[in-house]
């Protein structure tokens, strides 16, 4: 967040206060003062406080009025957490998008992926500059005019605030690790990335904690409460390794939070408004379609290529892999193959409405495969593929809305591909496979299983089924007699099968199970790359899955081995340069790069 950037960056964030506090005066670029653009003056009402605050919240996703680009800082990470992955191919062709290619291939060191890794650069310290914005105009408004903020409103403001920071410092962590940490009190803007930002993202977390209220302020449901600041700390110990400290946070979520699953997987990712912001949702960008931006700039701004390249679709990115559709076959028992078959990945067949072997019902709410029913937009047909020797046979899903939801943007480049599918940055299921995890560091595999079974209960209520209609495309499963295994539902498409876990874990057993869990789970949902690189498994894992995906997309024979300097993602090159005093750099490059 250099002088440079920041400049550019803060002028944006008053062009959003002008709409959301209709208090901002605009001022020329180059006679803005040094602290910003920022007029306090104007802003020192609690609509200009507001306005602020939901600046902050807006840059959870991205548009290019935000960083000059859209794909690399969307809310779902998917070129970061899916693409560089084993979930998903960049797809389309080979020709469009060549920097998510060298992010697909590893080769991070190019002027392509510097664009990239750029965008996301930008948009982690614009959401940071926004929420200090926030706190600063506060304490202005707090110290000037007493009174005008109520000390709830108040807590809830700050409260906010604090956790879109930690937030937003914890997204730039997962990515490089090394970064700089700005609080709303700091003058240089030239720090070094040679301090630990987690205690200092659980700092502000812990505060948050104590500042919110336990339901949404004013009733108003995507702010943040305690209980979700909660559950990120929780987050955050568990992806750092702190165990000890994350079981104690996640089991007081589980046991007293305010979550719980979905009633049926298809209801978590959906276009029907009736579902939004269900009690699975722990944080999520809130997409808005249709509210008078003229180009749709609210709605899944960063999701827009990731649909079939059809009618009235674009543009086939993001498209499943080989392994990952492989990856939901189950055996006989419902159980996952991977779990008990070491040649689960050998098959090169396209797992269309042909194939005969029985897969978790998840995969059809993942993936678009031929035969099989795509919400409802019909049966997924062949001609839906940009280019299928290139990038395979699958289409992205999750992100997709239903027909007939009415959630679709009328306006917009490509406007069917923009909708108000709420975009999940961390839900319940995830909490719960976080607290498996811990569980099973904590030697008590047994708790890590039921939590696993119980996963498994809820994606065996339904099935994708055929209906025309949003509320009638999930078909019901036969739920079996105990051990409450859900046995197979066939359909003309699919023969869907999942099991339970019925005998008792041993630790080593367990780590495998609950780790192969979340990647069903959060399939395509960005998680993947940083889950396998938290587990310190990347490079195995990676290199494996490139050694084979080659051998069915050959564009991958000129990825670059994934080595030790793959374990962090490198530090934009641009913002090295701005972090210039006097001559030195004040970030350092992470290793190897």
């Amino acid at each position: 967040m250099k002088t440079l950037v920041r400049y550019r960056l803060l002028s944006w964030t008053a062009l959003v206060l002008l709409v959301a506090a209709a208090a901002y005066s605009c001022k020329d670029y180059l006679t803005v003062p040094s602290q910003g653009t920022l007029d306090e003056v104007t802003l020192a009402t609690k609509a200009g406080v507001e306005g602020t605050l939901i600046a902050a919240y807006r840059t959870l996703d991205c548009t290019s009025a935000i960083t000059g680009g859209a794909w690399g800082c969307a809310a779902s990470n998917w070129v970061w957490g899916s693409v560089a992955a084993d979930d998903s191919y960049k797809g389309s062709d080979p020709t469009d998008q060549p920097p998510i290619a060298d992010i697909e291939l590893y080769n991070w060191g190019t002027a392509n992926a510097e664009s990239y890794l750029d965008l996301k650069w930008k948009q982690v310290y614009e959401g940071v500059v926004r929420a200090n914005a926030t706190l600063r105009l506060l304490k202005k408004v707090l110290a000037e005019h007493p009174g005008l903020i109520s000390p709830s409103d108040a807590n809830g403001i700050k409260g906010e605030a604090l956790f879109l920071r930690a937030h937003y410092h914890f997204e730039a962590w997962r990515m490089w690790k090394n970064i700089p940490y700005y609080t709303e009190d700091d003058q240089n803007y030239f720090k070094p990335n040679n301090v630990d930002p987690i205690p200092l993202i659980l700092a502000d977390l812990n505060a948050a904690i104590a500042l919110l209220p336990d339901k949404p302020r004013d009733g108003e449901v995507g702010r943040v409460t305690s209980w979700t600041a909660k559950a990120y700390k929780g987050r955050v110990q568990v992806h750092t390794g702190d165990y000890t400290n994350g079981l104690v946070t996640l089991r007081d979520v589980q046991a007293n939070g305010p979550y719980k699953l979905e009633v049926d997987f298809h209801h978590v990712w959906t276009g029907v408004h009736a579902f939004a912001n269900g009690p699975e949702t722990i944080l999520a960008y809130e997409a808005s379609a249709n509210d008078g931006d003229p180009n749709g700039g609210n709605a899944n701004f960063g999701e827009r290529l990731n649909f079939p390249n059809t009618d009235p679709f674009c543009c086939g990115f993001n498209q499943p892999s080989q392994n990952l559709v492989n990856f939901f076959v189950v055996n006989d028992s419902g159980l996952p193959l991977a779990v008990t078959d070491p040649t689960w990945n050998t098959s090169n067949a396209t797992l269309d409405s042909s194939a005969t072997v029985p897969v978790d019902p998840r995969l059809d709410w993942t993936v678009g495969r031929d035969g099989v029913p795509y919400k409802d937009w019909g049966n997924h047909e062949p001609s839906w593929i940009r280019n299928r020797p290139y990038a395979g046979p699958y289409s992205v899903k999750k992100n997709v809305h239903e027909k007939s939801s009415g959630a679709q943007s009328q306006v917009g480049w490509v406007s069917a591909g923009l909708n108000s599918v709420h975009i999940h940055i961390f839900r319940y299921a995830d909490l719960l496979l976080e607290l498996a995890e811990a569980e099973v560091e904590a030697g008590v595999p047994d708790n890590a299983r039921i939590i696993v079974n119980q996963i498994r209960a809820r994606a065996g209520v339904v099935a994708q089924g055929p209906g025309t209609s949003a509320t009638d495309i999930a078909v019901p499963m036969v739920q079996a007699t105990p051990p409450a295994t859900v046995d197979s539902l066939i359909e003309p498409w699919a023969r869907y099968k999942i099991g339970q876990y019925t005998t008792p874990w041993t630790q080593a057993f367990a780590r495998t199970a609950v780790r192969i869990e979340r990647r069903l789970e959060l399939a395509m949902e960005g998680q993947r790359f940083f889950d396998l690189r938290r587990w310190n498994v990347a490079d195995t894992a990676i290199n494996n899955y490139v050694a084979v995906e080659k051998t069915r997309r050959p564009y991958k024979a000129s990825a670059a081995t994934f080595t030790a300097r793959h374990s962090l993602y490198p530090l934009p090159a641009i913002q090295i340069q701005l972090s210039k005093v006097a001559g030195q750099n004040t970030l350092v490059q992470n290793t190897g790069w």
